[in-house]
């Protein structure tokens, strides 16, 4: 019974801590986009980060607009994303 008791309650543990998830915005600074290609391939590296639900690249700005669950990414997952894909990045103080 006790087995049973702590499995039910691990269960909904588990279950509740998706309501601890948040919705969070970032607006990263991106080094390197010199032509019209560069922010398709900063989006491109970024929405294939689980948790990533929407990007927006300014290429005037040189920035990049992150939207992400924060259960599943975070920002340095986002900065690394970017820097990988060859475009350095940092979060926009």
């Amino acid at each position: 019974m006790t087995k049973l008791l702590f499995g039910a309650a691990s269960a909904l543990f588990l279950l509740n801590t998706a309501s601890f998830a948040a919705e969070k915005t970032v607006t990263l600074m991106v080094e390197n986009m010199t032509c019209a290609v560069c922010p398709h391939i900063v989006k491109g590296s970024l929405v294939a980060l689980p948790g990533v639900t929407r990007v927006l690249i300014s290429f005037e700005d040189k920035t990049a607009t992150v939207t992400y669950d924060d259960a599943k990414a975070a920002i340095p997952a986002l900065v690394r994303a970017t820097t990988d894909a060859g475009y350095p990045s940092a979060p926009k103080s």
